[in-house]
């Protein structure tokens, strides 16, 4: 029913507000309510009878309210304590030198109707549940403005045969009074002058709610982690220990202003409220048309499927037919040929007759041709075969599949909730995603890819506090509409952000389940774009760099060999130098790249573009503690402080990363946001430093005004370590190769997606061919 603002009657109000009355289980107002730990409210008799035949012991509840036992001095405020044969918590109610009971404690789980699950109600059930006092006051004014207007209370102090009707309720005597029972139980002067008087009612409650656990303790407190109210002696337990707390008037104040803010906007929207049950009226009637459409044409596919199934019958049939008669008819053949065999029947009496032939001439003449029939009814005879099988064993249909088929009948389904590639889904200078569908999904038409950006920094925690979160939360969900294929890249994104992506897929049924929702960390600087450069290298002949200029691979050969032939004792290690096309000279740049995980020895990182040429141009500096970086010492330290170093790099090989500690310790800056660098207790480490597992791809962010590098694992964006570097130059990357490995670039996305949508059109080429 729909009410216009200005004709809103009293009634017509109770009536609408009627429904939020009725307990879930018994379909009626509630009475007594207490509040489950979902904050849905049920009857407190109904409760108990939910719990009674789940298996749970009956629990000591009080009486109902308008039932004859029910007198001002047996009424209970709350529910009563749990009867004996209930366990009660071993951490409460127990005393020094008192024997706890054995087993463990049992938890009662309450079956919500409105939530459709299990709730946990704790060790002592219904009882800590607090009584929904306001849900009973709103009960109380609903009853005395609907139902029980002409409804007469009476007096419970009145003699019967002259029983007044009660004027009066006392909330502290419990019970109704006539205006002369009532003067002469309070009389003034005395304390019970000072009672409450309300209205004559049948359901006296508390004044104000108690702790269920501390008897007469008022509930003075709220826990904003619990989502709790609390007394002055359950805030002091341990439970609650770094929890939000508040006092219940803050929180009153708090909760009361929201409500307020967010009926006032539901009132102030009034019209999109109208609109809306507009469209869901018009929704339902759009239901009925369809399901009756619907059910045409399932009826019409029916039919389509018994014809066919009937004209297939016939011509089956058919086919039988003239397969009985074809083998009737060859049967009844060799049937009379085997009948003329017999004595004085037809080729045994012509033969008879031939032999009384005493013509020779015309004998031989007449003869022959019997001669063949005989000869060839004497083979038929001594090699008899039926002419035609009777048994039609190939006339028997295998419906099996068909069967099957009819069995699995159903309507069109959408397509299944798609799978996420999580080792190619990737976050680069774009976000690449990509999926598939499960084996068992019905086929999709196109994907439609949603994302939408989340306020979390690297360390985790919600960027701006509380408004930050609420500002991410603002931000919706954008889409990719009628993406076709596997795989899908966004742009156009902000950096050091964290997006959420799903998908789904759609087909004529409609559109599936979302998939699992994947977090993708977008860089911490715009990405640098470079191929790699050789022209630096000493042992180019050992260097090769792939045509595109994105991998390279140091293989040691014959020279190599040769150099340690001639040494006696040792042979020293030779590298190759891989730089990048480009020089940083300002801003922010980010980079990754992956290392073979069997590559001997491999350096990683950025420094000066001359002192690189000047480092390698001359070898014999090149074991110089002074200017390798992953060193325990440096033979400069006393202007160590003043400068930074030409070079950083980070070492990785067989598998390994080396992690130094000291530099990382002397440069960090938690302040940054960098954490520690990822480190595991079966991790080998020394003073100077830790080794880890090499990440599948690594992760450079330079920031060339604070001269500052800071390596990350590329995967998650985790910081490894950072370190500085001279940056009064163009700085470039550099990579090092020391013995045989292997290293390549992290094409940027724009790269994968033409190269996977070549893919797809080969696919597409080989499935038409």
């Amino acid at each position: 029913q729909r009410f216009s603002c200005g004709t809103v009657t009293v009634t017509n109000v109770y009536n609408i507000v009627e429904y939020e009355l009725y307990c879930p289980v018994c379909k009626d107002i509630v009475k007594q309510p207490v509040v489950l730990p979902c904050q849905h409210s049920v009857c407190l008799m109904c409760a108990s009878e939910v719990l009674v035949a789940n298996g749970y012991p009956p629990p000591d509840l009080p009486p109902e309210p308008n039932s004859p036992a029910s007198t001002p001095n047996t009424r209970s405020p709350r529910p009563h304590p749990p009867s004996p044969s209930m366990p009660r918590s071993p951490g409460h109610g127990t005393y020094p030198g008192r024997r706890r009971k054995e087993g463990p404690p049992l938890v009662m789980m309450f079956p919500c109707v409105t939530c459709r699950r299990d709730v946990e109600l704790g060790e002592k059930g219904l009882t800590d549940c607090l009584r929904n006092l306001t849900l009973e006051r709103i009960v109380e004014r609903y009853r005395h403005t609907v139902s029980l207007g002409s409804v007469a209370v009476m007096c419970q102090f009145c003699k019967p045969p002259q029983a007044l009707e009660a004027t009066k309720g006392c909330a502290d005597c419990r019970a109704n009074f006539c205006n002369e029972c009532f003067k002469l139980y309070h009389p003034w002067g005395t304390p019970r002058a000072q009672h409450e008087h309300i209205l004559p009612t049948l359901n006296f409650r508390p004044k104000v709610l108690t702790c269920p656990e501390h008897d007469q303790e008022k509930l003075q407190f709220y826990c904003r982690s619990c989502q709790r109210l609390l007394c002055p002696l359950c805030k002091l337990r341990r439970i609650h220990g770094g929890h939000k707390i508040l006092p219940v008037a803050q929180a009153y104040q708090a909760l009361k202003e929201k409500i307020t803010k967010e009926m006032n906007y539901i009132l102030s929207n009034q019209d999109t409220v109208l609109a809306q049950i507009t469209q869901l009226e018009s929704a339902i009637t759009q239901t009925e048309v369809n399901s009756v459409s619907a059910r045409e044409q399932l009826a019409q596919s029916i039919r389509d499927l018994t014809a066919a199934l009937a004209e297939r019958h016939a011509s089956l049939t058919q086919a039988l037919e003239s397969a009985r008669q074809k083998r009737g008819e060859a049967l009844a053949a060799q049937v009379a040929e085997r009948r003329s065999l017999m004595e004085h029947a037809g080729l045994m009496a012509f033969t008879q007759e031939l032999l009384k032939e005493t013509d020779q001439p015309c004998f031989v003449q007449a003869a022959r041709q019997t001669h063949n029939r005989l000869n060839k009814a004497i083979e038929n005879l001594q090699h008899f075969a039926l002419a035609a099988d009777p048994s039609f064993r190939h006339f028997q249909l295998d419906v099996s599949k068909e069967l099957k088929l009819l069995t699995e009948l159903n309507f069109i389904q959408a397509p299944l909730a798609p799978v996420i590639d999580t080792q190619r889904t990737l976050a680069y200078d774009q976000l690449f995603l990509c999926w598939r569908l499960p084996q068992d999904s019905a086929p999709a038409w196109h994907f439609s890819v949603e994302y939408r950006r989340r306020g979390v920094v690297p360390g985790g925690a919600s960027r701006g506090g509380i408004r930050g979160g609420l500002a991410a939360a603002r931000w919706g969900w954008q889409r990719l509409d009628e993406v076709s294929g596997s795989s899908a890249v966004i742009d156009r994104l902000e950096m050091d952000s964290v997006y959420v992506l799903r998908v789904r897929g759609c087909n004529k049924a409609g559109y599936g389940e979302y998939s699992e929702e994947v977090y993708l960390h977008t860089p911490p600087a715009p990405v640098l774009n470079f191929y790699l450069d050789s022209r630096w290298g000493l042992h180019a002949d050992r260097l090769v760099v792939s045509k595109e200029q994105r991998c390279a691979r140091s293989v040691p050969g014959l020279s190599l060999l040769q150099a340690a032939d001639h040494a006696l004792t040792s042979c020293h290690l030779t590298s190759d130098l891989l730089v990048g096309d480009v020089a940083i000279t300002q801003g922010r740049h980010y980079w990754a790249c992956s290392v073979e995980p069997g590559s001997y020895l491999v350096k990683v990182g950025v420094g000066l573009e001359s002192k690189l040429q000047e480092w390698f141009h001359l070898p014999q500096d090149m074991a110089s503690p002074r200017y390798d970086p992953d060193s325990g010492h440096d033979s400069g330290a006393e202007d160590a402080l003043d400068s930074a170093p030409p070079f950083c790099f980070l070492t990785m090989g067989m598998g390994k990363i080396y992690l130094p500690q000291h530099s990382y310790q002397h440069h960090s800056n938690h302040g940054n946001g960098i954490r520690d660098p990822i480190t595991n207790g079966n991790s080998p480490s020394s003073p100077t430093g830790l080794t880890y597992p090499l990440p599948p791809r690594l992760g450079v962010s330079l920031d060339f005004e604070k001269g500052r590098v800071t390596f990350y694992d590329a995967h998650s964006l985790r910081p490894l370590w950072e370190g500085h570097v001279d940056c009064s130059g163009p700085v470039c990357p550099a990579f090092c190769f020391i013995g045989g490995g292997a290293l390549q670039l992290q094409e940027i996305c724009n790269v994968i997606k033409f190269l996977t949508f070549l893919l797809h059109a080969f696919l597409q080429e080989l499935l038409l061919e």
